[in-house]
């Protein structure tokens, strides 16, 4: 597969940035898009210079031409997505959150593992060289053992009834947009939290507005995260050991740079720098994934979706946040 030809499922934002990072990446090649609507699918294919459009997603599942299948749709509308892909035979990224609970989740993989076909969740940020240069760090043990993580991703928007934000028809509220981050990066750190503790305040249609969390680990561990679409929060995180911490500045899910302290030494700056948008990067893992015959990847294995949705289930469960249709 000398060349990877990707296929994007929906024209908004997101898979604007996520194809002109493609463009970016010599070995991969976008050669369709497809949407619920033939004229948006043009308009995009036009814009991105994108040689077909597809007014569904059947048929672009269906598109011989393409390898893989970036789905880049709201949250409500991932499994539907997704599951149309893989029935379609065909190998997926999708955009998180990966689905609306764990139970969808879980059903994509099931799907993912049977017919022996690629899935990654487009976390994005375990993909980035900073992040990844963190992980080898910690594991490494310059700051001993992780006790403490601590993450926030809080923006201040004004967002007006029926905004896709607020709408918890379309899996609206700030945990699945932005608190997804901060609960990924503390898994990345320590894993699968033995409790989680949460407070939230809901918006007047019943989702989730600003949420604290507080999740305990059997290691006697602990990670204090914090998301909300009326914050103006600083989005920075740190992990910290007996022997130092690491402090990721704004915004943490894409670092160019990090800061290592440690007891008795000067401070310093690791300088790791990202490409195009930092969303290749993911798309540079899939790929080789796809090259070496692999159903998932290591990066973003499949438990570690699991594992992030299922927290999330019990965030909402303690909020009283519930989807149509659950």
């Amino acid at each position: 597969m000398s060349t990877i030809k990707w296929g994007i499922l929906a024209t908004g934002g997101i898979a604007a940035t996520f194809t002109e990072d493609l463009k970016l990446l010599p070995d991969a090649e976008v050669v369709a898009v497809g949407s619920r609507s033939v004229e948006s699918a043009r308009v995009f294919a036009d814009r991105h210079g994108i040689p077909h459009a597809h007014g569904s997603w059947a048929e672009l599942a269906a598109d011989p031409d393409v390898d893989i299948v970036y789905v880049a749709n709201t949250q409500n509308a991932h499994y539907d997505a997704v599951l149309t892909c893989l029935n379609a035979g065909k190998a997926v990224l999708c955009e998180k959150a990966f689905t609306l609970n764990r139970a969808q989740a879980a059903k994509l993989v099931d799907v993912a593992r049977e017919r022996r076909l690629f899935l990654m969740e487009a976390m994005w940020m375990r993909c980035v060289p900073a992040i990844r240069t963190i992980v080898e760090l910690v594991e490494g043990g310059v700051i001993g053992p992780v006790e403490a993580v601590h993450a926030n991703f809080g923006i201040s928007v004004s967002v007006e009834p029926g905004h896709r934000l607020r709408d918890p028809e379309l899996g609206g509220g700030a945990l699945l947009d932005l608190g997804v981050y901060p609960i990924s990066f503390a898994h990345l750190m320590l894993g699968d939290p033995a409790e989680v503790q949460s407070w939230t305040r809901l918006t007047p249609e019943g989702v989730d507005e600003n949420t604290g969390m507080l999740f305990g680990y059997d290691s006697g561990a602990v990670a204090l995260l914090s998301c909300g679409i009326t914050i103006d929060g600083p989005v920075t995180a740190s992990v910290s050991g007996p022997l130092g911490r690491i402090e990721l500045p704004h915004p943490f899910f894409r670092p160019g740079a990090f800061v290592l302290h440690r007891a008795g030494a000067e401070p310093e700056t690791f300088h790791v720098p990202y490409e195009g948008t930092g969303m290749l990067h993911e798309a540079v893992e899939a790929m080789r994934c796809l090259r070496e015959g692999l159903l998932e990847s290591p990066l973003v294995p499949w438990q570690a979706t699991l594992d992030v949705m299922g927290v999330m289930d019990e965030v909402r469960r303690q909020a009283g946040v519930r989807f149509p249709g659950e």
